[in-house]
């Protein structure tokens, strides 16, 4: 297939564009950089553009014949969403408007979207299917919701045939460690102890230990960012055929492991201890995220290659220590 992938010199979207160029398909990334790196994707397949170009990636899509689009492109920090709602509001779903209707023009009727859990919100519901109501506790969850809702809008009156991929907490890196995770800055788990036993850090910050959890820290589904790039293939395969619409599927291994399982973790993998400091629990963090994948593993054929938490992080680990500096961009 002649496919389109949006953001995809970013994390997940550059593991999901090297496994479709991998698998034969022929691959066009749009990343404007910003929180992209261009050491993510083959240079001989990226174009430096921005998703408000709504004529430059109508002529991408045209030019190039593409006949599916995989949708990355965004801006994705909570905290700075609720400081800056314009800049989220702007980047990603007026850019999502801006990309819909480039494909439009151009009669690319075939779009997978990343979204998130975060537009479930607070539920007591565990695990999380996709029937659970959503309930964006940030612009940036709204965002993506709006985007969700965008698309169905679309297809419903234009005929796209989609597919809206919920992620759970995305991790882990290429098992011989030559790409991984790279944000700056940096706010996710796994990286953030790493960055510790390498130096870059001094201690890590558990915000909570008093949570209605066996240890009293927040518990999330880690889902290796392999397996959701495999899932995004399959999901861009799914849309070839059939009538128009899609569904929402749940992106996560269906187990949860707390911080302190993860700081565990991390011990067991590196054999270093992970010196750290109870905080106050911040405000919005949720006791547990845990995601019903059922869904995707029953109509999409998902199957998870790394299952187990140790996994993760030991393909996180062999990322990290082989490249201080990220991509060094």
């Amino acid at each position: 297939m002649r496919l389109l992938v949006t953001g995809g010199a970013g994390y997940v979207g550059g593991f999901s564009a090297r496994r479709l160029l991998a698998a034969g398909h022929e691959v066009t990334v749009i990343d404007d950089l910003s929180e992209g790196h261009r050491g993510a994707v083959p240079e001989d397949v990226l174009e430096i553009m921005n998703l408000a170009d709504t004529a430059g990636v109508t002529r991408i899509l045209s030019e190039r014949r593409i006949e599916g689009v995989l949708h990355f492109a965004a801006s994705t920090y909570v905290g700075v969403s609720v400081e800056d709602p314009r800049r989220y509001y702007r980047n990603n779903v007026a850019n999502s408007l801006s990309l819909l209707e480039a494909m439009l023009d151009a009669q690319v009727h075939r779009i997978v979207f990343s979204s998130t859990c975060a537009t479930y919100g607070e539920t007591a519901s565990m695990p999380l299917d996709e029937g659970a109501p959503l309930n964006p506790g940030s612009p940036y969850a709204f965002s993506k919701m709006m985007i969700e809702q965008m698309i169905r809008d679309f297809s419903r009156a234009y005929g796209l045939r989609f597919a809206l991929l919920r992620y759970f907490n995305a991790a882990g890196g290429a098992s011989d460690g030559s790409h991984g995770e790279d944000h700056r800055p940096e706010t996710h788990l796994i990286p953030l102890i790493l960055q510790i036993l390498l130096g870059k850090r001094d201690r890590l910050m558990v915000f909570g230990d008093d949570y209605s959890t066996p240890d009293g820290t927040c518990i999330r589904d880690y889902v290796h960012v392999e397996d959701l790039a495999g899932a995004h293939e399959l999901a861009i395969e799914k849309t070839a055929t059939g009538e128009p619409g899609g569904e929402a599927f749940n992106m996560g291994t269906g187990q949860g492991h707390s911080v302190l399982e993860v700081i565990r973790s991390v011990e067991r993998v590196t054999g270093r201890k992970v010196p750290y400091e109870v905080k106050a629990r911040r405000p919005g963090d949720t006791a547990r995220l845990v995601a019903s994948s059922e869904k995707a593993h029953r109509q999409l054929g998902w199957q998870l290659a790394y299952p187990e938490l140790d996994q993760v992080v030991e393909s996180a680990w062999e990322w990290h220590r082989q490249h201080l500096e990220g991509y060094g961009d």
